[in-house]
């Protein structure tokens, strides 16, 4: 980075001394020098913002600003002909029209620049990028794999984008020496190609990066920022980091909070207390998908199956607690109990 500053400061210093050598329309000195730096920081800024643009708009920018050199050429080489012109006026006309078209050229290029992709196959997204959200995929999120089930159900509209840094993590937790780490690198890799082959979900490669952003997680916030996307993830650090910066965050784990079964204050549940709770008799149960059930009058019911009455249910953004109660005039259920019953049912039939 450092490396990087002192060469642009360069390129500014280089143009301040070309002002002060070249001294353009006369001006003094001072002007001169300033006028230098002036363009040589204006460079910079371009220089700047290119390396942030990616592959593929560079590309396209690069296009446009040829065919709209080409299309200026062309309509002053025509406004020439229709109407000779002389002086200041046939020397500025040409200038302005370069300037016009040529900047469109390069707006319009940059914008549409994965058109220019060579082999790749058609998508809605390169049709409708404005109309449709857009949502970009992290790393934690493929792995995790729930997304390609979402994708498969419909739920899921508008493009999925895959930045190509995302691609790159991935690929390299699937070198990984570890076995555990490359197993969840390749599986990642096998969910993008699953979601890819969905016909209902549109996915979309970019090329786009930041180059001065070190971190993945920042990275993918600043996509967002420039596609005016959401991003997908399961990553509480990243939820809560995207949130800060003002972008929107789509977090399967919190849908998949909101997916659990309701239970209702009122209602019966057989649980297994596991330990005792931090108050006074309670009991702490869990839940096949680990919610926590905290049980009263239950620390005495440590090990067995016993019957719940829920009392209230608490959700908070880690997640759903139950509270419950248990009366104790109502026969426990123990493995032992539960078997004799079994063994009595048997011998009935």
């Amino acid at each position: 980075m450092l490396e990087i500053a002192a060469v642009r400061i360069l390129v500014i210093f280089i143009f301040g001394v070309c002002g002060y050598a070249v001294r353009p329309f006369g001006v003094n000195g001072i002007a001169a020098i300033a006028a230098g730096c002036a363009l040589g920081s204006l460079v910079v800024a371009i220089e700047w913002r290119v390396i942030r643009m990616g592959v593929e708009r560079v590309r396209g920018a690069a296009v446009g600003l040829l065919v709209g050199a080409l299309i200026a050429f062309v309509s002053g080489a025509a406004l020439t002909l229709h109407r000779p012109a002389s002086g200041a006026v046939a020397e500025f006309a040409p200038m302005l029209l370069l300037l016009i078209f040529g900047y469109v050229g390069t707006a319009v290029g940059a914008r549409k620049g994965e058109l220019l992709s060579v082999g790749s196959r058609p998508s809605k997204a390169h049709e409708s990028d404005n109309e449709l959200p857009l949502k970009i995929l992290d790393t934690s999120v493929i792995i995790d794999g729930r997304i390609a089930d979402v994708a498969e159900t419909g739920f899921l509209d508008g493009v999925l984008l895959v930045p190509q840094f995302v691609l790159r993590e991935l690929q390299l937790v699937a070198d990984s020496s570890d076995s555990a780490k490359r197993n969840r690198g390749r599986r990642g890799l096998d969910i993008l190609q699953r979601i890819q082959k969905m016909a209902q979900v549109s996915v979309r490669i970019v090329e786009d990066d930041f180059p001065a952003v070190r971190e993945v997680d920042l990275k993918l916030i600043e996509l967002a920022k420039m596609n005016n996307g959401k991003i997908v993830t399961n990553d509480f650090n990243l939820n809560k980091v995207a949130q800060l910066r003002g972008v929107e965050v789509l977090n399967i784990n919190e849908l998949a909070n909101s997916l659990r079964p309701v239970v209702l204050p009122g209602e019966t549940m057989r649980v297994f207390i596991l330990k005792e709770g931090k108050e006074y008799g309670q009991g702490v149960a869990y839940l096949d998908d680990g919610t926590m059930v905290v049980v009263d009058n239950a620390r005495r019911m440590i090990s067995k199956t016993i019957d719940v009455t829920v009392t209230s249910v608490l959700q908070t953004t880690a997640g759903k607690m139950i509270f419950g109660k248990h009366d104790e005039r109502v026969q426990v259920v123990t493995p032992e109990r539960s078997a004799r019953r079994e063994q009595a049912a048997g011998a009935d039939a």
